[in-house]
């Protein structure tokens, strides 16, 4: 039985007779090769013929390597192209990058050499696939034992990390295989965490043992800098999670150094509480404390809770005795808002310190669960991190990082928590006048099981405020929601499946700190 080839491959060189040792050498190691004299020939046989792979010579009577490598890719664009030539001339080497070559090799070229080109081209993707599969496997009871012997947040922040290491990998191999695996180990390591957070939570506000809080993060990350008399952009991405952080990474590094700092979202992990911490430095009890205003819209539990942010922001400067620097904040929805903001902002970059808060990926969570087109487009956490990168790659924010970079800012990018993909539901015994979250709730005397939910009713060691008599709060814990008794099977059906936040996991509350230096 004939051995199957490790692929077809053209090749088209005018001294091809002097390269039949070559030829023997990739036929020996299991490659079918086929040979051309000239650029003319090697274009026919190409549409002739589906081929895997082609070798091209640049220095050729008649059609030359490029004018070739043209003709071939526009009958075929995906056929990948390994250029050889005698040239060492920059110019050519630049002409065969921007025709989007697979490889370059410069003569003269051992049998090896050649070889190994092939297998980088024709196999990578097998051989990373089979790596990532094998280093997983590998990994896989390395977390386990980790996650029995995390007793510090950092030793939870790497292990996340880890875990977001792996789905970014499945992502860019396609793995499918092994994704179930990876996801019950999420799962066992949000039950672990979710534990861990109950243990540690009251102390980590009363400033025992904290890791970096939503409240840290103006005083840690931007006063600094701001007390170097250097300009900075606090940029606050609304529940944008670690993995899809990171999908972005590579892009934001192409023009800024980026140092990642763990933080954790305060409780609940949702955009009231959260990002109003980010802006005020205060936890939930205090700033509604401060803030009458605020105290009563969180009451009345109406429109946006997150209007103060910019006094929030100002008081903020004022209190850590940066009340002289000047300051733009600015709140970006639509599309159309932030290139409007995009085309004004000249503007803003005298400024101290800018700070832009985007709801994109919130809204995008939102919308997915109200649509069965985004739903398709969107199914699952990697679908969201694809979707995430999409956006960025196209959208206004891009453009306006280059341009800040080249003015001078430093960059410090986090979000006010993450979400989590729900699939069981949970029922809450509340009044007509609790909250309306779908993975928090407060209100008066409300109740859950006790498997899907913690239940805070001293408010002061969480430092929450009352909103109201016998006030008490429900985070769900693992992938639970939270569903009033009427019209629970509508609403189950509208959540189950959907990106929710306000609870407790490492989704929602483990996120990043970029700080950014522009190169």
């Amino acid at each position: 039985m004939m051995e199957k080839s490790r692929g077809k491959i053209l090749w088209v060189d005018d001294e091809i007779d002097y390269l039949k040792p070559h030829i023997l050498f990739l036929e020996e190691k299991g490659y079918t090769i086929a040979t051309c004299a000239n650029g003319r020939d090697g274009i026919s046989l190409s549409k002739e013929i589906v081929f895997d792979l082609v070798l091209l010579d640049q220095f050729m009577p008649g059609l030359d390597g490029m004018e070739t490598l043209r003709e071939i890719k526009e009958n075929n664009p995906a056929l990948p192209i390994i250029m050889i030539t005698k040239s060492e001339e920059e110019w050519l080497m630049d002409e065969a990058i921007s025709e989007k070559i697979a490889h370059f090799l410069i003569k003269p070229v051992n049998p090896n050499q050649i070889f190994m080109a092939c297998k980088q081209v024709l196999e990578k993707i097998k051989i990373r696939s089979e790596k990532t599969t094998s280093g997983y496997l590998q990994e896989f009871q390395k977390i386990e034992l980790d996650i029995e012997d995390s007793v510090s947040f950092n030793d939870w922040w790497k292990i996340y990390s880890r875990l977001v290491k792996w789905q970014l990998d499945f992502d860019e191999q396609k793995e499918a295989s092994l994704n179930q695996i990876l996801n019950e180990q999420i799962q066992t390591s949000n039950r672990q965490f979710t534990h861990f957070v109950q243990d540690h939570y009251e102390n980590w506000v009363s400033g025992t043992d904290s890791p970096n809080l939503s409240t840290d993060i103006f005083s840690k990350f931007v006063q600094p800098i701001l007390e170097k008399n250097e300009k900075v952009c606090l940029l606050v991405m609304d529940a944008m999670r670690l993995d899809q952080f990171m999908a972005l990474y590579p892009l934001l590094a192409e023009n800024y150094s980026i140092r990642i700092e763990p933080s954790s979202s305060i409780l609940p992990s949702a955009t009231p509480f959260s990002r109003n911490a980010i802006f005020s430095g205060l936890f939930p009890e205090e700033f509604c404390q401060k803030y009458p205003e605020q105290l009563e819209a969180m009451v009345e539990d109406k429109g946006s809770l997150n209007q103060l942010e910019h006094l929030f922001l100002k008081d903020q400067l004022a209190r850590t005795g940066l009340v002289d620097k000047s300051l733009h904040y600015h709140k970006i929805w639509m599309p159309e808002e932030g290139q409007k903001f995009q085309s004004r902002v000249g503007e803003y970059l005298n400024m101290d310190l800018l700070a832009i808060v985007i709801n994109f990926v919130d809204q995008l969570a939102h919308r997915r669960s109200e649509s069965d087109v985004l739903k398709e487009m969107v199914p699952d956490e990697s679908g969201y991190r694809h979707a995430v990168r999409v956006w960025y790659e196209n959208s206004w924010i891009r453009s306006v990082l280059v341009e800040l970079g080249s003015a001078g800012y430093k960059v410090v990018i986090t979000s006010d928590h993450g979400s989590i993909m729900v699939n069981r539901s949970s029922m809450v015994a509340a009044d007509k006048h609790s909250s309306s979250g779908v993975r928090h709730k407060h209100g008066r005397n409300i109740n859950a099981n006790d498997k899907s939910a913690i239940d805070i009713r001293n408010l002061d060691t969480y430092k929450l405020p009352s909103l109201g008599h016998q006030h008490n709060y429900l985070l769900a814990k693992d992938d639970y929601f939270f569903l009033y008794p009427n019209e629970q099977h509508k609403y189950k059906n509208m959540l189950k499946g959907s990106f929710q936040h306000g609870g407790i996991s490492m989704e929602e509350m483990m996120v990043p700190i970029f700080i950014m230096d522009p190169k």
